[in-house]
């Protein structure tokens, strides 16, 4: 669940931040590169390490404790992923002023 919300908040991220440096290659061609950031900040993912016990010891609780800290991580790299996306195209359109 982590990755696949942290996955999709850095596809958000992109998407949006690439729309802004779509618009200002229209205007100020010469301001692409310089506004490349946002993108190189929203395509960094989050790695998880997980190490989780198949043995006969996994009770219930332990299923629900790794699905809410799964929940917890992807959440929050999904509003991560949008707020880049959204600061990074306002960032790349301002600079173009």
């Amino acid at each position: 669940m982590a990755l696949v919300f942290a996955n999709v908040g850095a596809a958000y991220g992109t998407y949006r931040a690439g729309v802004g440096i779509g618009s200002i290659g229209v205007t100020k061609p010469e301001l692409i590169m310089k506004s490349i950031i946002p993108i190189v900040m929203a395509g960094v993912s989050v790695i998880l390490i997980q190490k989780v016990n198949t043995r006969g010891d996994y009770t219930l609780y332990n299923g629900y404790a790794h699905l809410c800290a799964g929940l917890c991580c992807g959440l929050s790299s999904l509003t991560a992923g949008y707020a880049i996306g959204v600061v990074g195209n306002a960032g790349v359109k301002a600079n173009a002023l």
